[in-house]
């Protein structure tokens, strides 16, 4: 206890890591109490059938992410989610198509105008989600829950896309003079908001006749143990030794000898991060959407086993797909040919191996290979929830066991931990472990997480 009181103090006495801290701590502070704010022209004490709304299906899973706001009906009910879209659908036209593909190239100008197309394409994905919200709202909680039906319509979507802008903007502050990472670490305060009620649900349902507390001790001890597995999934890497050539170049009129050192290129294990899950979850919603849509009876066969999310069917697929889309997502950020140029034109060469084209299927063998097993912990880690909720764990503390909320807050974590040993490092200070360095992700963008 009295090494993490002296760690706590060498990290406030670093002022500039402090005044980050702070700053993020109050856009966290204004992020969590506009969430409480709710949509004017709503009634707030009839927002229970909305509420029950936000606990399950793709409502459930944007709740989650928005921190209760979506079922609160609140001026944020829609979070960074708009954001999020956006942002996955301009890194896949940066893979696909050859324009985005330059822009992208172009250094920093490039990325400049990326995040602007990123911000057109929020404020139109977030006006459809909006109005989708709004007549969604009117059909779960009923007109009378609206107040004033006059301009309830438009005013909604004008408060919800700024609601939206705003998430946005608080999560770039936190990004550029924060502790980083501002999108994930929205949605990882959003998801831990959660927390505390779901582990007093849990303590309540033991208490209350479901084993006691051994049995929660038991389930504590296993979450601690999943979570050190999905530590490990994050932070994974196969490292490639490459060897760059010896060459002699002249800089400020001497000549001088560069290269001749052995380095390593780090494949991921996971290198599509969450992204898998996400592809996953919106695939399983079509077939229940579809029902709905033609009206088919969904309370036997299959439309049922893919309503229950805790059926055998229903999780084999579930599993299988993130398998598919790990591949798919994988073969599209990771490149072997462009890999293999850029260590020819650099001079580098992996040993062993001859440059060019076979060093490219080197590197696509390496990839198809360790994939493979990150694939089946990634289904593993995704279906957890499912097997907690069989085994008798509350629904909302479930939600802890796996899934894309706790690769999520893993890696916005560890990003979190990373960037303050680095600054600890930098003054001279032992870092936060005693041995060994913390590692992060390699990879903080949005659609990455």
């Amino acid at each position: 206890m009295k090494k993490f009181i002296q760690k706590i103090k060498e990290i406030w006495s670093i002022e500039e890591l402090r005044k980050r801290i702070l700053l993020t701590l109050g856009l966290i502070l204004v992020y969590r109490f506009g969430s409480f704010v709710v949509l004017p022209g709503i009634d707030a004490s009839q927002l229970d059938q909305l509420t029950k709304q936000g606990s399950g299906g793709l409502f459930g899973l944007i709740n989650i992410f928005a921190g209760g706001a979506f079922s609160r009906a609140s001026v944020l009910a829609l979070g960074v989610m708009p954001y999020i879209s956006a942002s996955i659908a301009i890194q896949l036209l940066t893979l696909a198509v050859p324009y985005f593909q330059k822009m992208q190239k172009e250094g920093e100008s490039g990325r400049r105008k990326i995040n602007q197309y990123t911000r057109y394409l929020t404020v139109i994905i977030t006006a459809a989600q909006a109005s989708g919200y709004v007549v969604n709202l009117k059909a779960i909680a009923g007109e009378a829950i609206i107040i004033d039906q006059g301009l309830f319509w438009l005013s909604s979507i004008v408060i919800l896309t700024a609601g939206t802008m705003l998430s946005m903007w608080i999560g770039e502050r936190i990004t550029d003079k924060g502790v980083g990472n501002g999108i994930s670490f929205i949605i990882m305060v959003g998801i831990m908001a959660g927390f505390p009620q779901a582990l007093n649900a849990e303590i309540q349902t033991r208490l209350g006749g479901g084993g006691g507390l051994v049995p929660f001790v038991v389930e504590i001890m296993v979450m601690v143990v999943i979570v050190m597995g999905v530590i490990m999934l994050v932070q994974g890497t196969r490292r490639i030794p490459v060897q760059y050539a010896k060459r002699v170049v002249t800089k400020g009129g001497k000549m001088m000898q560069m290269g001749g050192v052995r380095q390593y290129v780090p494949l991921k294990i996971n290198q599509a991060g969450v992204m898998p899950i996400i592809f996953a979850q919106a695939i399983m919603f079509i077939p229940a959407t579809l029902a709905t849509f033609f009206g088919v009876d969904q309370s036997a066969g299959f439309w049922r086993s893919m309503n229950d999310f805790t059926s055998i069917p229903y999780n084999i697929f579930y599993a299988v797909l993130i398998m598919a889309f790990t591949y798919f997502y994988t073969a599209l950020v990771i490149n072997p040919i462009q890999m293999a140029d850029d260590l020819k034109r650099n001079g580098g060469f992996i040993p062993g191996v001859k440059p060019g084209r076979s060093t490219a299927e080197f590197i696509d063998t390496i990839m198809s290979r360790i994939t493979l097993p990150g694939s089946f912990f990634l289904a593993m880690v995704a279906v957890m929830p499912a097997f907690a909720q069989l085994l008798n764990v509350n629904n909302l503390f479930a939600v802890f066991f796996g899934g894309s909320s706790l690769l999520i807050m893993v890696g916005v974590i560890l990003d979190t931990l990373q960037m303050i040993e680095s600054y600890l490092l930098m003054r001279h200070y032992d870092g936060l472990t005693k041995t060994g360095r913390i590692k992060g992700r390699s990879a903080t963008s949005v659609a990455g997480y």
